[in-house]
């Protein structure tokens, strides 16, 4: 039996290999990647590498094993995602693995925004399967925000479409842990995880505190819907990221991502990671 986690060299899969690397040794550890050069590090470091694609579902066949325990991080192809995890969740039941625990959106079914959709019908496909399952209902992430602050920085304002609404997000290390506190622990079989931060705050209160770190004047300036996603397709996002991420924001004016039952925290055994500990740290990493 091995721990096993796939979209292991993405952001967050990186994340849990090395929260499992301080909990076991690297020989119980497997990494699912697309490309083996980049996960020669963690393959340095003795642990080993499968390659699969989720868009590839025989490429699957082999990379679970009866008993494992699989992070399944959800794939980030809009659109192909539901097909594609059916072909994960299909290859993990025909393994016989032990725990299949999936990255899915906060709130599950509740939630009304696009990006949701594809998680609540791959919830319902694992549901369905009979495979041991733990849902991990992840809410948005610190760096979400703290990945654009030289854009904010440059044009000296937060820009949004979220109006009042409060989003309580957490850092993405924070739910990397409870993932890797999930995969090495008992009692989580089909356990459904609402994960968020203790603290949900509005954009405007995030510009507040853009501005008393940088010692600038930062407003969140809010906008319609349409004129964001012209402003992010200018900027170079794509059309139907661009829509997707508006739509977010409109759940987060609704108030569908602003939860915080405290799931996270009591998996963690600690607070999550204020915000302003993660600005502080997305500053420092700004060239001077």
């Amino acid at each position: 039996m091995s721990i096993v986690v796939t979209g292991a060299t993405g952001a967050l899969g990186r994340l849990v290999i090395e929260e499992l690397l301080k909990r076991t040794g690297p020989g119980d550890l497997v990494a699912v990647a697309r490309d083996r050069a980049k996960a020669a590090d963690l393959a340095a470091r003795g642990v080993e590498i499968k390659i699969a694609d989720y868009g590839r579902p025989e490429t699957l066949q082999g990379v679970f094993a009866a008993g494992d325990r699989v992070l399944f991080i959800s794939g980030n192809e809009a659109g192909q995602r539901l097909t594609q995890h059916r072909a994960v969740i299909d290859a993990a039941r025909e393994a016989g693995v032990g725990l299949l625990a999936y990255t899915s959106v906060l709130g599950g079914p509740t939630a009304t925004f696009s990006i949701a959709e594809e998680h609540i019908a791959t919830e319902q496909a694992l549901l369905a399967s009979g495979v041991p399952y733990c849902l991990l209902r992840n809410g948005w992430y610190h760096e979400n925000y703290t990945g654009a602050l030289a854009t904010t920085l440059k044009i000296g304002a937060v820009v949004g479409s979220a109006g009042e609404g409060r989003v309580a997000t957490a850092a993405r290390r924070d739910y990397a842990e409870a993932a890797a506190i999930v995969l090495t622990g008992g009692g989580h079989e089909n356990a459904v995880y609402e994960l968020s931060g203790d603290t949900a705050w509005t954009m405007a209160e995030y510009a507040a505190e853009v501005s008393r770190q940088t010692g600038r004047k930062i407003p969140y300036n809010d906008l319609p819907p349409e004129r964001y996603v012209a402003l992010m397709v200018k900027a170079g996002v794509p059309a139907l990221g661009a829509q997707m991420v508006a739509d977010a924001d409109a759940g987060i004016a609704r108030g569908e991502l602003a939860a915080t039952p405290g799931d996270l925290s009591r998996l963690l055994g600690r607070p999550t990671t204020p915000i302003a500990e993660s600005i502080a740290d997305a500053l420092k990493q700004l060239p001077a």
